[in-house]
């Protein structure tokens, strides 16, 4: 009885090794790294202030439209850094934009093709209207009671989104396919699993448009990249 078990144990565990080894194996084959981007600007800042008198309870008075955000080391923040056309990769999580004190926040949004929770924190009527020609429009009324409203977006584009009630209101949903995120205050965007080989990473930013730059990911590393955007 006890040979018998020990056989057990000793072809489980056997088993198990097989499988771990397996599984390294794939991940191995599949291994990707990190691309870690930097995108900086030498050029000032971008502010454009509004008066406005509409729900100033909830918006204020003055609504700020932060075009061009450069930090103390040139970082530019809002730039959408991508892998366009990559089929394998890390996913972006599900994206999330919420209304908030009459502006949309975050203000550029990543998403993978699928869903987005469009959220309404204000407690007041606000109305989506997005721009896109890959993707179907949305025009819809968010009501105050309404807080989250689950839209969909399938093909990878660039997509306008304002307020029809509050007319200052800009914002950006940057569909990719593949690994993609925003920059961040430093001007810094983490790409996570992007496969080992050669790339065309894209840069986008609303106002300094779109480049585009070579790099060369290794697996199981991080490879870092400064790009910098000229003004128009």
């Amino acid at each position: 009885m006890r040979k018998t078990v020990g056989a057990f144990l000793a072809i489980a565990l056997v088993g198990g090794v097989a499988m771990l080894a397996g599984r390294a194996v794939d991940a191995f084959a599949q291994g990707g790294g990190t691309l870690e981007v930097e995108v900086k600007y030498n050029g000032a800042p971008v502010v454009e202030k509004l008066k406005i008198n509409k729900d100033t309870a909830k918006c204020g008075t003055e609504a700020v439209q932060e075009k061009v955000v450069v930090g103390a080391n040139k970082g530019l923040a809002n730039a959408v850094v991508s892998v366009p056309g990559l089929k394998g990769g890390g996913k972006v999580a599900k994206a999330v934009i919420d209304q908030k004190g009459c502006k949309f926040v975050p203000r550029v949004v990543v998403m993978s093709p699928g869903e987005i929770d469009i959220k309404n924190s204000d407690d007041i009527l606000h109305n989506i209207h997005t721009y896109s020609t890959a993707n179907p429009t949305i025009n819809k009324a968010q009501p105050k009671f309404k807080k989250t409203m689950t839209e969909r977006f399938e093909k990878p584009e660039v997509i306008k989104v304002t307020c029809d009630v509050h007319s200052w209101m800009l914002g950006w949903i940057t569909v990719v396919q593949g690994p993609g995120a925003a920059t961040d205050a430093n001007g810094v965007a983490k790409l996570e699993g992007v496969p080992a080989g050669k790339h065309k990473v894209e840069v986008w930013h609303e106002t300094l448009g779109k480049t585009t730059r070579e790099v060369e990911v290794k697996a199981g590393q991080t490879t870092k990249v400064s790009i910098e955007l000229k003004g128009k």
